[in-house]
């Protein structure tokens, strides 16, 4: 895991650590919904993933750049693919076709971006037009990221959550496709009956 640190983005100066404000800030970009609080009771919001005391089921709704409200609960029954990037971010930009492709060519599998800098909404869509994607992108406040998922220390940082909405891995640094199906593979010979 480390090698593929080293290979990631890394903007500690832009990217502030986790606890200087209040995780759930006043920002509708990154809100922490309510949706759900009965499932992860027992966990502490604002936990991270794959460590003891996290959520069972982190939470997730955004603003998409078009203006659109997503929820990751809204996507249960389905992989989602939830990919912390930058545009400044050259692995970022690298993966991007792949995330778009397999977002387009798995009907199982679903892909949302979070953008994890300061950028305004149209200069994010201005970008988007050079280099487009089918999956929605959101903007995170980087003051006050989602609290149910670890604040990135690189980019790009990747989750994989699963069809009962928790999460399967994460992947920091560049991921392929074929990681991702991959992942998913493995998640379903774990015998949670979730694989395709």
């Amino acid at each position: 895991m480390s090698l593929l640190f080293l290979a990631a983005c890394e903007r500690e100066a832009q990217v502030p650590a986790k606890g200087g404000e209040d995780a759930a800030g006043d920002s509708d970009a990154n809100a922490v919904a309510d949706a759900d609080a009965d499932a992860d009771a027992d966990a502490p919001a604002g936990a991270d993933p794959g460590t003891p005391g996290s959520p069972a089921r982190p939470r997730l709704v955004v603003t998409t750049v078009d203006g659109k409200a997503y929820d990751l609960a809204e996507h249960r029954g389905k992989w989602v693919v939830v990919n912390f990037w930058a545009t400044w971010c050259k692995p970022c930009l690298k993966e991007m076709p792949e995330l778009s492709a397999l977002d387009a060519m798995r009907e199982h599998i679903e892909v949302i971006g979070l953008a994890y800098e300061e950028i305004e909404t149209a200069e994010m869509r201005a970008f988007l037009e050079k280099h487009p994607v089918v999956y929605p992108i959101a903007i995170l406040d980087t003051y006050a990221p989602p609290a149910d998922f670890e604040t990135p220390r690189g980019l790009p940082m990747t989750y994989l959550i699963d069809p009962s909405g928790t999460v399967a891995d994460r992947f920091a640094g560049p991921v392929t496709a074929h990681e991702i199906e991959a992942a998913i593979d493995e998640a379903g010979k774990d015998g949670d009956g979730a694989g395709t």
